[in-house]
């Protein structure tokens, strides 16, 4: 199936077939790494690397809460 790259429209040959949610590919003209967000219907989105972590569960520690302790 042909889709587009939410960033700059270049097309995306996906097969629907092998497409898994949660996977994560990287448009070659661009180089955005696109999630499939859904596969009936088919969705992508961008993924934000400052937000997308594989370690769920770490969590960031502010220099001033520290102070604080």
């Amino acid at each position: 199936m042909a889709v587009v790259c939410p960033e700059c429209d270049n097309p995306l040959d996906i097969d629907t077939d092998l497409a898994e949610e949660g996977e994560v590919l990287t448009c070659e003209e661009c180089g955005t790494d696109i999630e499939i967000v859904s596969v009936d219907p088919l969705e992508l989105a961008p993924v934000d690397s400052e937000d997308y972590d594989d370690d769920d569960d770490e969590v960031a520690i502010d220099d001033d809460e520290e102070e604080d302790e």
